[in-house]
């Protein structure tokens, strides 16, 4: 264990003793959205425990401290024509790794690329106890043990302090092309299922201000062929960086950010005030839906009252089971109290 790691791991420890909170952070990128504001006695920052421990490019594999960013790994990646590929946020530079598992961030190719969840091949991490846990495998071919290191996908901190994480990496696609169409949001949905039900190289598709965006990537010439076929009109790429960052004129604003994981199917609102991502799976509001359909999850993304709860309510079984999991890797409950539910 290095002396950085010890620090880490007596901080907690004695966090767990005084029964005094911590507030777990890397880059603050994601400090006020996803979850509530965590209130807590101090903090304890990982942005300075960073750096790549592990990369086999021929086993497409990479191991790296929570602390290094989201774009230092891309750079690296990139050199030997890889990428991560759940397609993360990188939020001017600012968001690394550990954060984007603990919040389950993914980017616009999410259903077709799989989330950062399903990427990672195992993690190392601080329980509240103080005690530094491994859990998974660092290859493929040897993901053992319990699957602790994906339940730190969206448990924003309160299961541990994510220390280190092996995850799977991809090749960068050969080419991509970005196609796009006047057409309302109704359209859109309908020709995006339409499209996403076809044996073609698709990697993105969305819906906002009257247009529907969609991304092919992979083998130039699949890709172009299905360019050909397709139509439209070839734009850039800049739509897909600017939904994976979250800063597209549409995200601007003090208006709070709703965000619905729904069925493909869920009608569109078809104005100015819904932005349709992953073929209709994700939609973001700027003023909250007057109904949630059955299934579908709805939670205050950003902005808006984070005192309060911003995620929709479990019921009596699923919240034990929470609050059973949060006592065994966090019996005095001192990691980022709240901030997942203010009940934990």
């Amino acid at each position: 264990m290095t002396e950085a790691l010890r620090a880490l791991a007596e901080r907690v420890a004695e966090s767990h003793h005084t029964k005094r909170t911590l507030r777990i952070h890397g880059g603050d990128s994601k400090a006020h959205m996803i979850g509530r504001d965590c209130q807590a006695d101090s903090t304890l920052g990982l942005a300075d425990y960073q750096g790549i421990s592990d990369y086999q490019p021929s086993e497409l594999v990479l191991g790296a401290r929570a602390g290094t960013r989201i774009s230092e790994l891309q750079r690296a990646l990139a050199e030997q024509g890889q990428t991560l590929p759940f397609d993360p946020p990188a939020f001017d530079n600012r968001a690394t790794l550990g954060g984007t598992l603990a919040c389950n961030l993914n980017g616009p190719g999410r259903p077709w690329l799989g989330s950062v969840r399903d990427a990672v091949l195992g993690v190392q991490l601080i329980n509240g106890v103080g005690e530094l846990l491994e859990f998974g495998g660092r290859v493929m071919k040897n993901v053992a043990g319990y699957d602790v290191s994906r339940l730190q996908a969206g448990a924003l901190g309160t299961l541990g302090v994510i220390t280190e994480i092996h995850l799977k990496v991809l090749p960068l696609p050969e080419c991509s092309v970005t196609l796009a169409y006047d057409t309302s949001a109704g359209q859109a949905l309908s020709l995006m299922s339409e499209r996403a039900r076809q044996p073609k190289p698709l990697t993105g598709a969305c819906w906002l201000d009257g247009r529907m965006y969609l991304r092919l990537s992979g083998a130039e010439r699949a890709v172009h062929h299905t360019a050909s076929e397709w139509g439209g009109e070839t734009v850039d790429d800049t739509i897909w960086a600017q939904l994976r960052d979250l800063q597209h004129p549409f995200f601007d604003g003090e208006e709070p950010l709703w965000r619905l994981a729904t069925d493909i199917h869920t009608p569109a609102r078809n104005d100015a005030s819904e932005c349709i991502d992953w073929a209709g799976s994700q939609r973001w509001f700027r003023s909250r839906p007057e109904s949630v359909p059955a299934g579908s999850h709805l939670s205050l993304f950003a902005g808006g009252d984070r005192q309060a709860e911003v995620r929709g309510k479990l019921d009596e079984v699923q919240q034990r089971l929470q609050l059973r999991l949060k006592q065994s890797m966090d019996p005095a409950g001192t990691l980022n109290p709240g901030r997942l539910y203010s009940w934990m």
